[in-house]
């Protein structure tokens, strides 16, 4: 409660609890290479990669001028030929790796803090977005992984008018970029030939989730190259669309499909869709729920364009919420994990763990098996998750505190808030979205 009878005491509150704010909880992030050759993982600033061929942790080789993260990386992507490798942040730095050599090969300096990124299908293009709402494009054609870094210069493609941008797509053939956002939208823009002067042709917006859209991908098939778009949100649900009309082709409940499973007992935000993932080659779509230990995988028929539940997937005996999910187009496994940096008053600043899911290289929906992987079992095994978890043994009272703080951050961030006069005063005096000079 603020002090209202003493200004200085009020303005002191107000202070305090902005600055437990400003440490905002990163949850754990995933990537895996499109031939899992290599697999990502972020962690607060920590950026961990293990070599699956070489079976041997990677060297990160940063000679950039800002050669270490400050800040939580909020975002990792694979290119789609696995060339590139992209990083960024809260600190408002942007790093484009070689995924062969890791050597940073580009950097580039963010106005505003980073929320999501996405790398061209030819691996031309790096676009980020920001959190007031603009995407920003980096023209790679003058880069090569053997010359020195290269501090490069965005430009901004499209902007969502000062809503949080939460995830951003290229459709399988590269035509267009798509951009989900806190205020319910997905926005599905043509990519333009000279992206440096902006894409101003919209092809479609897909409205109708009623929460924050907090994930997108595309369930792709041999007969159906072009794909269909789903994507998750503070809803609940799970929605199909055709991105070329913006059409909704079909919305699952996965919030209340999950709901006989054991959650984490709390009412609020328990069953907002937090990532989904599709697996490659397959009609099947992984997704992460809030309070739900395990995944719930749904099939996409793509002639009758309809979402349903094919399994759902638990974890058992472990408090293990997956935070973020990953896939490669070769392995048949799904790579999940969870975990958080800048964990409010705990022993343990962050902590991580991984998971294996493996059986999805059936002939159908109907025949995948879906088996939880044993640490040993894992490509790479103990070796691996000692590098991506920076431990193998970790209390699981510190996982439930995980699941918790994640709920709590992705509320605080992407749920609209009403302020009073005295706290949007205090937040416009202490704003941390001053313009870098480039």
């Amino acid at each position: 409660m603020l002090n209202k009878a003493n200004p200085k005491m009020e303005e002191k509150q107000i202070e305090e609890k902005e600055t437990n704010r400003n440490v905002e909880v990163a949850p754990a992030l995933i990537a895996v290479h499109p031939n899992q050759n290599f697999v990502a993982l972020a962690i607060g600033s920590d950026l961990r990669v293990y070599d699956l061929l070489g079976d041997c942790a990677v060297s990160l080789s940063d000679d950039s001028s800002l050669p270490f993260y400050k800040d939580s990386i909020r975002a990792i992507r694979y290119g789609a030929n696995g060339k590139l490798f992209v990083s960024a942040g809260d600190d408002k730095v942007v790093k484009i790796w070689s995924a062969e050599s890791w050597k940073c090969i580009s950097v580039v300096c963010s106005e505003k803090r980073v929320s999501a990124v996405a790398i061209s299908n030819d691996g031309q293009h790096v676009c980020f977005a920001d959190k007031f709402g603009v995407v920003w494009v980096v023209d790679l054609r003058d880069i090569n992984g053997n010359q020195a870094v290269v501090d490069k210069k965005a430009a901004p493609l499209l902007a969502h008018y000062c809503s949080i941008i939460t995830s951003l797509e290229f459709s399988p053939d590269g035509q267009f970029i798509i951009s989900a956002d806190r205020d319910f939208k997905i926005r599905v823009t043509v990519f333009p030939k000279g992206p440096l002067d902006g894409a101003h042709e919209i092809q479609s917006f897909c409205l109708g989730h009623t929460e924050f859209v907090s994930c997108l991908d595309f369930v792709c098939t041999v007969d159906y190259p072009q794909g269909y778009l789903v994507s998750g949100s503070g809803d609940s649900t799970v929605r199909l669309w055709d991105i070329i009309s913006g059409s909704l082709l079909d919305t699952c409940e996965v919030g209340a499909k999950a709901g006989h499973l054991e959650f984490d007992g709390s009412d609020e935000g328990y069953s907002t869709v937090t990532d989904l993932c599709t697996i490659p080659n397959s009609t099947l779509v992984a997704v992460a729920i809030q309070g739900l230990q395990g995944i719930v995988l749904l099939n996409c028929d793509i002639s009758a364009q309809t979402l349903s539940v094919a399994k759902v997937v638990s974890i058992k005996g472990e408090n293990f919420v997956p935070t973020n999910l990953g896939s490669s187009s070769s392995s048949g496994l799904l790579w999940m994990v969870t975990g958080a940096a800048n964990l409010p008053r705990f022993d343990h600043p962050s902590a991580s763990r991984v998971k294996v899911i493996s059986g999805f290289k059936k002939s159908s929906p109907e025949a995948v098996e879906a088996n939880v992987l044993k640490d040993d079992d894992i490509p790479g095994g103990v070796k691996l998750l000692e590098k991506l978890q920076g431990s193998t043994s970790v209390e699981e009272k510190v996982f439930v505190t995980v699941a918790e703080a994640v709920k709590t951050a992705m509320c605080n961030l992407l749920i609209k808030k009403q302020y009073s006069v005295e706290k949007r005063e205090f937040r416009k005096s202490t704003r941390n979205d001053k313009k870098i000079k480039q």
